[in-house]
Parts: structure tokens; sequence; C-alpha cells
């Protein structure tokens, strides 16, 4: 489908800086390049802000503790309650968005988001900050997939779409960049409480420019609630990530424990289960047919568990085993946060020019590496050293968001963009949920004494769990980019309502 402007006279659908006159079902409006780029730069606000939140909580979590008095299980309760109401909801946000208006959907989400942010910088105390941060989750639900889904509303065209998707991930790359020099510096000098104020600003301005110039869209045909499906997904990651979490302190063959792991198995298969038989299903299993599609959502939950870990534990590493500040353990990480923003374009175009494989197995390669390098650090470690293991961390993990981002949603039905997108971006939070949860659980297991003397050596566990993942990453890149695996994608876009060739 052609891109260019619609013909000459304006028309609430092309004029930018006007909106259209209601919810409209997806159709095949073209708008003008410099509407189509504004509501590209709107989206890419509410990704600013949520992933902005992740690296500034990250760096700010020895503070947190030292103010609570908390253990490293209530730090990663900071981190997963968070992640895990974000997995948890945006499948429903998604479809929800699909059925109720996109636009509408969204701007929800931001409204929530950020008084969740209000409220987090008032926490009197851990269990009302994770509370409260849980609220934010139930608004980053909406904000993500559905700005992705509008995205691909937007952007008719392949080539174009990659491209924007690439600045999606820069998007992502200058969030991360942001985050830990944001927060450390305001931790350092105003005090953790602080990196929450930065949402406030940032989601109000994204909810005025939503309302001008995002148009309202909907799914002709959108799917029903499927209560007992949010249910079981919700108890299956709960119950999971409680059990990595707790594991350590309780036992794990305690009652427990195996209790909690035996209700996650048990509801994964009721989920399979019941989603098999309904009509309308929260996760529709046909996407799972196309080998990319199945790809792609494995590839996001281990790069996002070794980048959920990675953050986690470098974190803890670089304040209490090496002693630095919160300013300078964020100065420490911008390596990795501007090469993840600088290589995201660059692999959006590669995959706009040479689809998805080849990002893919050089992304796999550099966080192998970079992972490897990390595996025996002390406190004495040479700053040099871990400096470059960032950078390829940066360039690997800038590599693999945009094939897996542009692999979820194309091919499949415009209509079903929000669900085949929430998947995607599900699979991030899952990932990211697991690893900070099971690095967490390793290092927890490992260490004898204090943070300060013991967690160099305790985190040696968690490194090699993030090899491992890093190595599934370039495993599956390569599994799923064959044309075996293509061809897979075809039968299934025929399964789904879709046009093999353009997903329309």
């Amino acid at each position: 489908m052609t891109t260019s402007a619609a013909a000459p006279g304006p028309s609430p659908e092309t004029s930018p800086g006007i909106r259209a006159p209601g919810p409209a079902p997806d159709s095949p409006v073209v708008l003008d390049r410099r509407r189509r780029v504004t509501i590209l730069l709107v989206c890419c606000l509410s990704l600013l802000i949520v992933g902005m939140d992740n690296t500034i909580v990250n760096v700010a979590l020895p503070s947190i503790g030292h103010d609570f008095h908390t253990s490293v299980s209530g730090l990663q309760w900071t981190v997963d309650a968070y992640v895990l109401v974000l997995a948890s909801l945006l499948m429903l946000s998604g479809s929800t968005a699909d059925r109720l208006g996109r636009r509408r959907t969204f701007q929800v989400g931001l409204l929530l988001f950020t008084a969740g942010s209000l409220l987090c910088s008032l926490a009197p105390s851990l269990p009302l900050l994770v509370a409260f941060r849980m609220l934010q989750a139930v608004g980053g639900s909406m904000l993500n997939p559905v700005a992705m889904s509008i995205i691909r509303n937007t952007f008719h065209d392949p080539r174009e779409r990659a491209q924007a998707i690439g600045v999606w991930g820069a998007m992502m790359g200058i969030s991360i960049a942001l985050g830990p020099v944001v927060g450390g510096a305001l931790t350092q000098s105003v005090g953790w409480r602080s990196i929450f104020w930065v949402n406030i600003p940032i989601g109000l301005t994204a909810i005025a420019l939503t309302a001008r110039y995002v148009p309202e869209s909907k799914a002709p045909n959108p799917r029903r609630p499927d209560l007992v499906g949010q249910v079981l997904v919700i108890v299956v990651l709960a119950s999971l990530t409680y059990a990595i979490i707790e594991g350590p302190s309780a036992g794990w063959g305690s009652p427990t424990i195996t209790g909690l792991l035996a209700t996650s198995a048990v509801s994964t298969a009721l989920l399979v289960g019941v989603e098999r038989r309904r009509r309308e299903p929260l996760l529709d299993l046909r996407f799972f047919r196309s080998v990319p599609f199945t790809g792609a959502t494995l590839i996001a939950v281990v790069a996002f568990a070794t980048f959920g870990g990675f953050l986690f534990l470098n974190t803890l590493y670089l304040q209490e085993a090496r002693g630095m500040s919160a300013l300078a353990a964020g100065l420490a990480t911008l390596p990795l946060a501007g090469t993840t923003a600088l290589l995201a374009p660059v692999s959006g175009w590669l995959v706009g020019r040479y689809g998805p494989r080849p990002s893919l197995v050089i992304a796999g390669v550099l966080l192998v590496v970079a992972d490897l390098m990390l595996t025996g650090i002390s406190k004495t470690t040479p700053l040099d050293w871990l400096l470059a293991s960032y950078v390829l961390f940066g360039l690997g993990f800038g590599m693999v968001n945009p094939p897996i981002t542009n692999t979820a949603v194309s091919g499949m039905p415009p209509a079903q963009a929000g669900v085949a997108s929430a998947i995607a971006s599900t699979s991030r939070q899952v990932g990211q949920s697991l690893g900070v949860a099971v690095v967490g659980a390793a290092v927890t297991s490992d260490l004898h004494g204090p943070l300060g003397t013991a967690l160099a050596a305790a985190s040696h566990p968690g490194w090699w769990i993030m090899v491992v993942a890093s190595a599934l990453v370039l495993a599956l890149g390569a599994a799923s980019t064959t044309s075996w695996a293509r061809r897979s994608a075809l039968v299934a876009a025929e399964h789904l309502g879709a046009d093999p060739l353009t997903g329309g």
C-alpha cells in the first residue's frame, strides 16, 4: 500500500492537528508524512517514560533498600511487582484498545501511569511503594502495546514500518540512557523519591498531544473479554515469580514453594486448554503457528530476561560491591544505553532491507561475549573491562529489539494488531520479570555475608545464567529465520485471515 500523502484538500483524517470526529474501525486511510511522524513521536513519549522508569528505579534500588531497611528480595519486588502486573495485563489492554478505541485506552494509560508516579514519590513504606508501582503498571500496560498498535495502523508500507520501529527501538535506548544518569543525579542530590517526578510532565504532555494528533481507531471485529484467560495468566505469572523470588529464603522444597510451582504449571495447562476452545481467546494460539512469530516471542523472553537481570545485578554490584555513588553508577552504565540507542535504528534499517536474520545473529553473538566477560568479576575488576562489556551488551541489545518487534506485528491482520503487539510486549515483560527473579534468586542462594563484601563472588552464577540466555537468542534467531520458518508464517497468516504478503 502506498504511503504518499492523500489527495489535496484538508480532511479530518489527513490534516495535521485535526483529529477524526469519532472512533473508526481499521481502514486503509493514509495519513500524510507529517502527521505520521507526529504520531510516531507521541507514541515514543510513552516508551520514554516506561523505559526510563525501569532504569531510574534500578539505579535507585540501593537507596530505597537503605531507607526501608529491606533485603535483596524486597528490592526484587520493587522491580518485579511492576513488571509482573504489566506482563499480566498487556494482552487484555491490547484487545481492549482494539475494542474500545486505541487513543482512548492510550490516554487512560498515560493518566494512570502519571498518577502512579506521583503516589510512588510519596510512599511512606516499601509495601505501599510496591502497591503504587503496581498502579503504575496498570497504566503502563495500556501504553507500549497500544502505541505499537497505533504505529502498525499508521505505517502501512513494510519498509517504512520497519524504519519507524527502528526509531521506536532508538527511543528505548534513549530512555535507558537517560534513566541511569537522571536517576543517579536525582537520587544523589534530591533523594530517590524525585526519580518518579520525571514522569509527571512527560505524561501530561503526552496526554495533550495524543488528544490533538492521534486519530481514534478500533478493530472492525474486536474480541470479547476473556476473563477466565486473564485470571489464568495472572495466576501463572504471579505464582511462578513469587516462587522464584522467595525460593532461596523459604527453601526450594518447602510446601509453599512447591505448591506455587505446581499452581503455575497446572494454570499453564488450563490456560492452553481454555484458550484453544474459545472463539475469541485472550491468547490466540494461532499466532504461534508462525515459527518466526514464536521465535520472536521466545527471543523476547530470553533477551529481556538477560536485560532485566543485567540491570538489576549490575546496579547492585556497582554501588554495593564497588562503593560507587548512584550518579557514578548511572554514568558507568551510559555506554550500554548509548550503544543501544545508536544500534536500534541501524537494526531497523537492516530488518527493512535484509530481514531479521542478520540483526538477530549479531545480537546473539555480542550478548554472549558481553556476559562472558562478567562471569569472573571481583571488587577490583578494572573499570575499562566493565565498560567494554557494557558497550558490547548495548550493541547486542540494540540489535535485538527491532527484529522481534517487526516480526511480531508484520504479516498479522491489522484488525488484530493490538493483540499481536501485546503478545510481543508481554513476552518482553515476562522475560524481564523472570530475569530479575532468577538472577536475584541465584545471587541470594550464593550470598554468604554482607552485600558489600560478598556480592561480587555471589554474582557469578547470575552472569552464567545470562550467558545461557544470550546463547538462546543466537540459536533461536538462526532457527526462526529459515525458509521453512518463513513458509510457516505464510500459512499462519492465511489461517488468521490475513493477506500473507501484506498482512492486510
